[in-house]
């Protein structure tokens, strides 16, 4: 189980969010590069980060922020969310280091744009998918679709995505749990990884996950827990990756 320390950008600094809100956040640090640092040197193997403005205006904001990370971390797979609208986007982020882009909103709004960039970056795109109740929500999660995730997910497994984002809007950023159970009925309706996110709280949690991983959940994003210290990254990760042995 591979834990996924987020990296929230919002007028470059790392910030978290309460269920998406622009306006509830909490800087943790005004320094995103040395917060990265911080998780490298606790071990973590791939690095989340979200352009938040960047999400909500549709466009790369926080760019710069991103290419700084993936510079000084260049050893460190770097995943990158929020604004990715475009081809010419991804190619820029790609050539900056980043591993994989993830496409959130667009994915949703237009569904043709995820088969042919997964033609044209094939291994690179991960589809974030954010639920309530089901139901796929979009724009910053201030709109709810009538789609539902399971449905949505197998199309996009067929366009060639490497991996699907679960997160569970109602509980992210709440400090209330994991959704294990609509976690795992993803991933049994798929075959690619799923990476869980929202609610991650405690060990606890990451002991649900890890009893649940052979059912297709590779990862699991964390973020507020780790920064207000309910979760040890770095002996969460230890014991996750002892029972891996």
């Amino acid at each position: 189980m591979l834990l996924i320390p987020a990296i929230d950008l919002k007028d470059g600094k790392c910030v978290r969010l309460k269920q998406g809100r622009m306006e509830d956040d909490t800087v943790f640090s005004d320094d995103p590069v040395a917060m990265a640092g911080r998780w490298v040197d606790a071990g973590c193997r791939r690095l989340h980060l979200v352009d938040l403005n960047g999400a909500f205006a549709g466009n790369p904001v926080n760019a710069e922020v991103v290419h700084a990370i993936t510079e000084a971390y260049p050893d460190v797979p770097v995943q990158v969310g929020g604004g990715i609208r475009d081809e010419k986007i991804i190619e820029t982020y790609l050539d900056a280091g980043v591993k994989y882009v993830i496409i959130g909103t667009k994915a949703v709004t237009d569904p043709h744009f995820i088969s042919d960039i997964c033609a044209g970056f094939p291994g690179h795109i991960i589809v974030g998918l954010d639920a309530k109740d089901g139901k796929v929500a979009t724009d910053g999660w201030s709109k709810v679709s009538r789609h539902d995730v399971i449905d949505m997910a197998q199309r996009f497994e067929e366009d060639g995505v490497e991996s699907i984002i679960y997160t569970d809007i109602s509980r992210d950023g709440m400090m209330q749990g994991v959704n294990v159970d609509a976690t795992v009925k993803l991933a049994q309706a798929i075959h690619i990884p799923v990476i869980a996110s929202g609610g991650i709280t405690n060990m606890d949690d990451v002991k649900a996950l890890v009893a649940v991983e052979d059912e297709g959940i590779m990862g699991a994003i964390t973020g507020r827990a780790i920064y207000e210290g309910t979760l040890d990254f770095a002996a969460a990760q230890a014991w996750a990756d002892e029972q891996a042995d």
